[in-house]
């Protein structure tokens, strides 16, 4: 036996007028024309042909089902659900008359036994009141697009006018910057040959006193090696400083004294010049030949005193281990402060000639005035230099933000240079549109970039919902984390949530309402009538 439902179709044409419509129970008004009760049946899918008395037989006779939309007997059967004041509904043929009610309308368990309610007019209320704040929400969100839009226009005409005026800064600048540029190393030549000439002059003063002393030194000396006062050194006397031996073998010959002589016994002090120049970097004077270096007496002297103290305390074989370890970390720290402190033992000699010579002299003053002029112009010149380099930072921020994909009509430029931040449980996550989005810890720690401005990645016919930032910090033995961003309309710019789908792959909620999209041209999304 064939079961039908009985409903009723309220088409709006203009005035209201009804027509029922009958159909087999489970089939939508869209299908209506393949049941028709005076003709046999013929499967969706084509594969045959029934009496149309098989139809709802609870019997599936179809392969696709479509012989029993009403009936639970096809696995693969769809009832459909008419739910009228609501929305429509397909449900599995498996599902009809469980004892569960599925459809608003309770059409699905019409022969269970249960007891449904019918809820669709209540749903259809609350749906209608929610998406009525929903058209509220966008409308007033589309306002503020409006809004948006225009300030983007005047930001848009604002920025190309400065660009202009920055440029032609620019060219200014770089003019300046060329004529500085000449004015300071015009300054600079005369500065630069007044300095060697200065340098050059205390270069041979310094001269004169390094062969003055030297001069002075070689005649202490000389006096220190005639040790019989005959006004002459001899081979004998020379060989007394064994640390003037050419070969430095320990044994400093007659032959090799007479060597540095000259070839002769003895010279005076005229002939002793040219010995001099050949002895005077290994001549060690006796006045300081017999002084250790700072330090080292002291070091053996705490070393011995340390030594005694350790065997009158102890017998060899009582010497506790850990004590003694603890005595030797004891001295080492000892050796390590006197290494550090302890002046070095010797200086070089042209360190201490340095030293003795003292500084260079001041300046004259026509050196020095012409050293001032040079400087000015530098400062001026580097000053100049620094103000073109920010006007062109300047420029290039400037054409970065012109040229840069606002959407269609700039509406997403008011979020240059933003930030916005969500604070959950544990994290603080901050989206700075076009830059980067990062995470921090509530409670302090470093914060973690999750990505940096990549591109618009929504679908082709709405690329403008969804942001992708990509590249950020790398995660353990896994990829770059990443974020996408996904806007929806609203009247306030916040982000809303923030979730971790994927590992290191991070989805955050973004409304504005510059996504928000002219509500007299979009659909509602629902027929603008009722199934009965």
């Amino acid at each position: 036996m064939v079961m039908f439902g009985h409903f009723v179709l309220l088409v709006l044409f203009g005035g209201a007028m009804s027509a029922e419509v009958q159909r087999p129970r489970g089939v939508p008004l869209s299908k209506r024309q393949f049941y028709e009760e005076d003709k046999p049946f013929t499967c969706l899918d084509g594969s045959r042909t029934i009496p149309f008395d098989r139809v709802n037989d609870d019997y599936c006779d179809c392969m696709d089902g479509s012989d029993e939309p009403g009936t639970a007997a096809c696995p693969n059967g769809n009832f459909h659900c008419t739910n009228a004041g609501f929305r429509p509904a397909f449900i599995p043929s498996s599902r009809v008359n469980d004892g569960i009610c599925d459809c608003c309308d309770t059409t699905d368990e019409y022969n269970s036994g249960i007891d449904c309610q019918n809820t669709c007019r209540e749903l259809g209320r609350k749906e209608k009141e929610e998406l009525e704040k929903i058209a509220e929400i966008a409308k007033e969100g589309f306002m503020f697009k409006k809004q948006l839009i225009q300030e983007a226009k005047q930001g848009l005409e604002d920025k190309k006018s400065k660009l202009g005026d920055v440029q032609n800064s620019k060219k200014d600048l770089e003019a300046k910057v060329e004529a500085l540029r000449t004015v300071k190393e015009t300054a600079e030549q005369p500065e630069k040959e007044a300095k060697e000439r200065h340098l050059k002059a205390w270069e041979e003063q310094k001269a004169v006193i390094r062969m003055e002393k030297d001069k002075a030194r070689m005649a202490d000396v000389f006096l220190e090696l005639d040790d019989d006062d005959d006004s002459f050194v001899s081979v004998a006397e020379l060989q007394s400083h064994s640390e003037l031996d050419p070969d430095s073998d320990a044994s400093f010959t007659e032959a090799e004294a007479q060597g540095l002589l000259g070839g002769v016994d003895k010279v005076d002090t005229v002939a002793f010049e040219t010995v001099w120049n050949n002895i005077k970097e290994k001549y060690v004077s006796e006045s300081t030949a017999d002084v250790p270096p700072p330090g080292e007496t002291a070091q053996e002297e705490t070393r011995d005193t340390s030594s005694d103290n350790d065997s009158e305390n102890y017998p060899d074989e009582d010497i506790p281990e850990e004590e003694d370890d603890e005595d030797m970390d004891e001295d080492d720290e000892d050796m390590d402060e006197g290494d550090y402190k302890a002046p070095p033992a010797s200086q070089t000699d042209d360190k201490k000639d340095d030293d003795e010579e003292g500084a260079m002299p001041p300046y004259e003053q026509e050196t020095q005035t012409l050293i001032d002029a040079a400087q000015k112009a530098r400062d001026e010149f580097n000053e100049a230099e620094k103000a073109l380099r920010e006007v062109e930072d300047q420029i290039r921020n400037l054409e970065k933000e012109i040229s840069f994909d606002f959407g269609p009509s700039s509406e997403f430029a008011y979020l240059y240079s933003q930030c916005y931040e969500l604070t959950t449980g544990e994290y603080v996550y901050r989206l700075c549109p076009f830059n980067r989005v990062s995470q921090k810890p509530k409670f302090g720690g470093s914060e973690t970039n999750l990505g940096t401005w990549g591109k618009w990645a929504g679908p082709e016919d709405n690329i403008y919902s969804v942001m992708k930032y990509e590249h950020g910090t790398g995660c353990w033995q896994g990829p770059n984390r990443s974020t996408t961003v996904k806007l929806t309309c609203g009247k306030e710019t916040i982000v809303t949530s923030t979730s971790e789908p994927s590992r290191c792959e991070y989805l955050m909620e973004f409304t504005s309402p510059a996504i928000c999209q002219d509500p007299t041209s979009s659909d509602s999304g629902h027929p603008d009538h009722e199934e009965l």
